[in-house]
């Protein structure tokens, strides 16, 4: 392949670092950014069909019930779907159909006309951010705008000075300024910071009437740490920096999006533009579901609300018309999904302590410390169950089996028991080479231990027991062996279970009880009960098991189906 045909980064722009050293390495983030979602525009201009008007309503009443103040709503002068769904909201707001707290965002060039034409549509608004944008890097002055750094910046200030016209004539609206330097990243920093701040002086902006500087990272072109340097230099070196918000709006060509605003934050943005899922052109923007829920992940408050991750996603993937992939972080289906035998065993066991941490601490489980190996949160506070946290293919292994048994149908297996069934699985999913679900393992798991207690080569016609004076317990029965006919057969022990056994040795059935278990498989005293049961019959050991409501005929049937597994093996 031809790498020398590109440039690292340090030859295309220059980053310089401040003379006392970095601070976001030591830096940490312990609130939420603003996040202004930027689906309605952005993401939506990415989009193959972009959204029609009911579209872009039902994503826009989405954001605000998550609790976002300041949306991106469109870019007006582009588009007469994007003007008239801002006139609607405008409309609506007359009548008090917008949120007091929710701000609108709307996207202009620096052309005298598409801002005003960007100031029609935002007519009746009562506050609205006008947001204006023009490339500033010198691939896209040279191959672009065909202009020279000073004649880009008379541009931007040109189209600065018209818009605070623009605002001026409507002094009851709050419209407020923001400037993004597209393709900062690519930008000659000293260009950016002295363009930024002839704006920030030309709006007079002030601590109560910032300007936000929106500084993108248009096309990913180096690691991370480069982009945190490029803002820190910024966050240093703005003028009036308490007038000043300063956001990001990293895209994703990389795969480092969610990296690029991490590593912002900790060097000074305050602000983060994004899309619900990453939509956006190319491989997207940074991704404000992953973004959010990486803080919550590490207990600071993302100030937004997924408690439903999957109504979100529902509309999202109907607005936009592209699906959620199966592993994204925290959203897809299969994110909280373990099929590795070694995760479902931790994950089972971590869900165990969890409920007895809880109960020493006297709180609920959704209230106690989160602890669990593999779930960096609780699947539960974004809406989702646990019932797809562990699920069996032939990668599973023996935890995994074991808790879905006890968690979908109140089966305890023995420990030694689990390994036992766990090949069983395996090698029924080896054979499909598909998925097995909860009911699949439950049926398999009768078909394999139960069903033999009840058909196969002994087969109990009718059983009573009672106990003797002497506390000696008896089991009284009829089998039938193979072809042969019943036969009537006694048997005497110091419990039910070994009578059973000295009657099945009287039928020339030798077997000896090596493991037993029993429980309730539900609450109540109608629950059924299941017992297990590992025998050795003749030199070979197999487990049985069996489900009655009555734990003795449950053990019984348990005990039969060990020797009848035994009988079928030979």
């Amino acid at each position: 392949m031809p790498y020398r045909r590109y440039r690292p980064y340090q030859d295309r722009v220059d980053v310089p670092t401040s003379t006392e050293g970095r601070s976001w390495p030591s830096a940490r983030i312990e609130r939420a950014p603003l996040w202004v979602p930027v689906d309605l525009r952005d993401g939506n201009q990415a989009l193959a069909e972009p959204m029609d008007t009911g579209r872009k309503r039902r994503f826009f009443d989405l954001l605000v019930s998550m609790g976002f103040k300041e949306i991106e709503v469109g870019y007006p002068s582009a588009s007469r779907t994007d003007f008239a769904f801002v006139r609607n909201l405008a409309r609506q707001s007359a009548d008090g159909g917008l949120p007091d707290d929710v701000t609108v965002v709307v996207f202009t060039p620096a052309r005298r006309e598409l801002i005003d034409r960007t100031f029609e549509s935002i007519e009746g608004l009562p506050r609205a951010v006008v947001h204006l944008y023009i490339p500033t890097s010198p691939t896209w002055r040279d191959t672009v705008l065909g202009r020279s750094r000073k004649e880009v910046h008379g541009v931007v200030e040109e189209a600065a000075a018209h818009m605070a016209r623009r605002a001026d004539a409507r002094p009851g609206a709050d419209i407020r300024f923001q400037f993004a330097p597209e393709t900062f990243n690519l930008t000659e920093p000293d260009y950016v910071l002295d363009v930024c701040d002839g704006l920030t002086e030309l709006w007079d902006a002030s601590p109560d009437r910032p300007v936000t500087h929106n500084l993108p990272a248009t096309v990913e072109i180096a690691t991370p740490n480069v982009y945190a340097d490029q803002i820190e230099y910024m966050h240093r070196n703005l003028a009036r920096r308490d007038s000043v918000i300063l956001s990001v709006h990293p895209h994703n060509d990389r795969g480092t999006g969610v990296a690029c605003a991490e590593l912002a934050l900790l060097a000074g943005a305050q602000r983060v533009e994004g899309c619900l899922f990453g939509n956006g052109e190319r491989t997207g923007n940074v991704d404000l579901v992953t973004l959010a829920l990486n803080l919550y992940a590490q207990g600071v408050d993302p100030m937004v609300d997924f408690s439903d991750i999957d109504a979100v996603r529902e509309v999202v993937e109907h607005c936009n018309r592209l699906p959620v992939h199966p592993r994204h972080p925290y959203a897809g289906d299969l994110v909280h999904t373990a099929f590795s035998g070694t995760h479902q065993d931790a994950i089972s066991k971590g869900f165990a302590h969890h409920a007895r941490r809880a109960a020493e601490l006297g709180v609920p489980e959704s209230e106690a410390p989160w602890d669990v190996p593999y779930l960096p949160i609780d699947p539960a506070d974004i809406g989702r169950t646990y019932e797809a946290v562990i699920r069996v293919n032939s990668q599973s292994g023996k935890g995994g089996v074991a808790y879905l048994l006890e968690t979908r149908y109140g089966l305890d297996l023995p420990r030694d028991l689990r390994p036992d069934f766990s090949r069983v699985v395996q090698e029924a999913t080896d054979d499909s080479g598909r998925e097995a679900t909860a009911k699949e393992l439950y049926e398999l798991f009768r078909a394999t231990y139960v069903t033999p207690g009840t058909d196969g080569e002994v087969t109990l016609c009718s059983w009573t027991t009672d106990r003797a004076p002497d506390g000696a317990h008896r089991f009284v029965c009829t089998l039938r062996v193979g072809d042969g006919g019943a036969g009537d057969f006694e048997g005497v022990g110091n419990g039910p279970l070994s009578a059973f056994v000295d009657a099945l040795a009287a039928a020339g059935v030798a077997v000896d009880i090596l493991d037993y278990a029993e429980h309730a498989v539900g609450p109540g005293g109608a629950s059924e009960a299941a017992a297990y049961a590992r025998c050795r019959v003749g030199d070979a050991e197999h487990w049985g098991a069996g489900l009655d409501t009555s734990v003795l005929t449950a053990s019984v049937q348990a005990v039969l189906a060990a020797v009848n597994r035994a009988e079928a093996a030979r």
